[in-house]
């Protein structure tokens, strides 16, 4: 079972989430493999300033520098390009320099033309052809004040942008107006444009005086609203401005910043880390707030009239950026140090509004099953291993400790079981996982000694045993065992004889070519092959049992005149058994190669190549299904359907008359062992 509502610390693992920078952000790119975010080998620079992915395709990646360094990371090919809008400003005095850049320089991209990328020094920089070329696209957007315009100063007297004024701070489009732009400076300026898609420098809207603010304070996020354009957060801070104002800022407008009002409801004003550093709307429920403080994280439920603070997994720690990435209902964040967090699948915390229940687990008596969201099917390589870390699908609470393991199970969209796990679980909130597998399919069971192998049953890997698998090549534990596709599914969960049930929704990865209508038929022929798989074990552990009668009677009457007959009536079961599985493959050795695979051995490795592959088979879960496939499918179909009959003369004409026999009444083969 798993503890749904804490913040998983995530150091080198994929991550949905918006931005990146130093004490300052985080990365955007889910599911991107492990070396796709080993920042420090692909980008010239990951110590300082954002990194952004392009919302149209993820392969592009931004990312800002000290000394004014911009680079765009191509993952296709694996190598960064540098694009800079000017020279390198290492050790520059900012007042000696064209465009003022900061240490974690903000960058924006255009939620609806990925080619307008936006770059934030004391003016805002936008290039549409990947950074090849820049224009100057807004005036000064700072006080301009030549007083903080000026080197860092120190005994040391380095100028690498830690401590720049009177630049732009943070910059974030509107999610659902198109051209509208937001930017905030350090120095308490906050602009918007709606033109940001112009070719041209485009009219800038001032909206700082309606803050009714102190002056100099540090505009640090920036939250359009996913509800209404006109609607935006701002969390803003003034711990530099030289006033000792530790208190938090959180504002929110929404007409477009004619008004402003100050929602930070009941955040503490009393800690000298209380000051805001982060806010951000979640874009699956309006009036639902993140914010981040320079020692805490809270959540607001009826947008910021009220804040509870969530600690749960999280040290205290200053919570520089929060994002939430609305497809899995998880928040991000990054803490100062260059942490990050997440917090997974808030669905449950969606619906109840409740701490109590997302942190410590106590219920308020009841036991429930809440309405789960999408389940995304990723690609077959990004399923977690059992190593990772599983966030659940499926959240309950329960009103007791339940007296049996609870039984999940998962139907299809035609009402079919396809999926079966019991669980541990505790009084409180609970979550459940799925991995989107269907059931094993029933596998081999042999019974019987090889005649080429009369000590199998003394080797040590069967001695405690009297059952033995067929352990061939290319049998893996995803063998035969279908991945569901996109479609209409529902779970039920069964506590103590009483069931809870919610519909809910796979949809498919969108890195995922394959329609949903591939998917579906890759399914459809896995479900198939795994159903030959199952009827062909089924046979074969049958004539097994039949078989195990036959030899353990002649291996005690081994010299009466029955034994002969038994002998003539075992090899008549293993002619048909021969045509399921070859004479090597009982011997439950992976490596014998001498003749060709029968029925079981060809389904195996069939099920790897249109499912998730077996041993070097690839696999095709993500594909259509070949017209080879298909055609052996067909093909083996035959060969199992010309068994089956040998299997029903062998029930219902041959079995009988041996048991009808002399030899039979005496102690007749029966389907079921004793």
């Amino acid at each position: 079972m798993f503890e749904p509502a804490s913040l998983v610390i995530v150091a080198d693992r994929p991550l949905p989430a918006e931005e990146t920078a130093e004490g300052g952000s985080a990365n955007k790119s889910r599911n991107e493999t492990h070396e796709r975010i080993l920042f420090s080998e692909k980008f010239a620079c990951p110590v300082s300033g954002f990194t952004i992915p392009d919302p149209t395709d993820s392969d592009i990646v931004w990312a800002s520098c000290y000394g004014g360094k911009l680079s765009v990371y191509d993952a296709s090919q694996g190598t960064p390009h540098s694009v800079e809008p000017q020279r390198i400003t290492l050790d520059s005095p900012p007042d000696e320099v064209k465009y003022r850049c900061h240490w974690s320089t903000p960058i924006a991209i255009d939620p609806f033309d990925g080619n307008n990328v936006y770059y934030g020094c004391q003016l805002v920089l936008k290039t549409s052809d990947k950074g090849h070329s820049w224009m100057e696209f807004s005036p000064d957007l700072s006080t301009q004040d030549p007083s903080r315009i000026v080197s860092n100063g120190g005994q040391v007297g380095d100028n690498l942008q830690q401590y720049d004024g009177e630049v732009i701070w943070s910059m974030a489009f509107s999610p659902i107006q198109r051209g509208l732009l937001w930017a905030g400076t350090n120095d308490g300026k906050i602009w918007y444009t709606k033109d940001a898609q112009s070719a041209t420098q485009p009219h800038w809207v001032d909206v700082t005086a309606n803050l009714h603010l102190p002056p100099w304070g540090q505009i640090n996020q920036i939250s359009p609203s996913n509800f209404d354009p006109g609607t935006v957060y701002i969390a803003v801070d003034f711990r530099m401005a030289g006033g000792n104002d530790y208190k938090p800022y959180i504002l929110k407008t929404s007409d477009y910043g004619a008004t402003w009002k100050r929602i930070t409801g009941d955040l503490p004003t009393d800690n000298p880390l209380g000051y805001t550093l982060s806010v951000a709307e979640n874009p699956n429920k309006q009036g639902m707030l993140f914010a981040g403080t320079g020692h805490a994280f809270y959540y607001s439920m009826d947008d910021g009239a009220h804040w509870v603070h969530f600690n749960a997994g999280l040290p205290p720690a200053p919570v520089s950026w929060i994002t939430v990435e609305p497809r899995f209902h998880e928040v991000v964040i990054s803490t100062y140090g260059r942490g990050l967090f997440i917090l997974p699948n808030i669905t449950t915390l969606e619906q109840t509004g409740s701490a109590t229940v997302a942190t410590t687990a106590e219920t308020d008596g009841k036991t429930r099953l809440f309405k789960p969201d999408k389940v995304f099917r990723l690609a077959r390589g990004e399923f977690p291993t059992p190593l990772d870390i599983t966030r659940p699908q499926f959240q309950f609470t329960l009103a007791t400790a339940p007296k049996t393991p609870v039984k999940m199970e998962i139907f299809d969209s035609a009402g079919k079981k396809i999926r079966t796990q019991m669980l541990d679980a505790h009084k409180g909130l609970n979550g459940a996982y799925w991995d989107l597998k269907y059931d094993d399919p029933l596998k081999v069971e042999l019974r019987t000694t090889p005649t080429d192998n009369p000590f199998i049953w003394e080797e040590p890997r069967f001695k405690a045993t009297n059952i033995r698998g067929i352990t061939h090549w290319g049998i893996t534990p995803g063998t035969g065992i279908p991945l569901a596709a996109p479609g209409d599914y529902s779970v039920q969960f069964t506590l103590d004889g009483k069931t809870y049930r919610e519909p809910f929704t796979v949809v498919k990865d969108p890195r995922i070519k394959a329609t949903d209508e591939i998917l579906q038929a890759s399914t459809a022929l896995q479900v198939r092959v795994s159903k030959l798989l199952a009827e062909t074990s089924g046979l074969v552990n049958q004539m097994e049992i039949w078989r195990k009668q036959i030899q353990d009677r002649i291996a005690a009457n081994r010299f009466s005149a029955d034994a002969a007959q038994l002998q003539k009536l075992d090899a008549e079961i293993l002619k048909v058994e021969h045509q399921l599985v070859s004479r090597e493959s009982m011997m439950s050795d992976d490596k014998q190669f001498p003749t060709a695979y029968k029925v079981y051995m060809n389904l195996v490795w069939l099920s790897g190549g249109v499912g998730q592959g077996a041993s070097d088979e690839a696999g095709g879960v993500d594909y259509a299904p070949t017209a080879t496939q298909i055609r052996v499918t067909d093909e083996i179909q035959a060969e199992l359907d010309k068994a089956k009959a040998g299997f029903e003369h062998l029930k219902t004409t041959v079995l009988p008359a041996f048991n009808n026999s002399s030899t039979g009444e005496k102690q007749p083969i029966k389907d079921t062992l004793q």
